[in-house]
């Protein structure tokens, strides 16, 4: 029983090393690549300009935008994830039983807690 724990926490061990190993080791063969003059460089000014659509740019590359945009995108991915858990809970609340109910219960608590936190510091008004 205690092996097949161990052999478990191996495996992630073994996908974590090759997560780290394949990136790494593209990185380094192109850097030697281009060290040896394998890997083509031509450089060109349309292939450095910025690409959008097809339409053409407006502005300089550093375009600011305003923080608030980057708040509104948070909050929708929270409360995107929460109805990603919720849906499949939904469809099993009969199998799950209480405990299953009582554990959604406090995360929608938890996620209610947010939501009033970030009404609370005004995050869902357009300003």
């Amino acid at each position: 029983m205690l092996e097949d724990y161990f052999r478990q926490y191996g495996l992630i061990a073994i996908f974590a090393l090759v997560a780290m190993i394949v990136p790494s080791s593209m990185l380094v063969v192109s850097l030697l690549f281009s060290r040896i003059r394998i890997r083509p460089v031509k450089p060109n000014p349309i292939k450095s300009d910025i690409y959008e659509c097809g339409m053409e740019t407006i502005g300089g590359r550093w375009g600011q935008f305003n923080f608030r945009y980057y708040m509104y995108a948070l909050l929708f991915v929270i409360f995107d994830v929460a109805v990603v858990f919720l849906y499949p809970w939904a469809v099993q609340l009969g199998k799950l039983g209480l405990f299953a109910l009582l554990q959604m219960t406090a995360f929608l608590i938890i996620l209610g807690f947010g939501w009033v936190y970030a009404w609370g510091k005004k995050d869902l008004e357009w300003r």
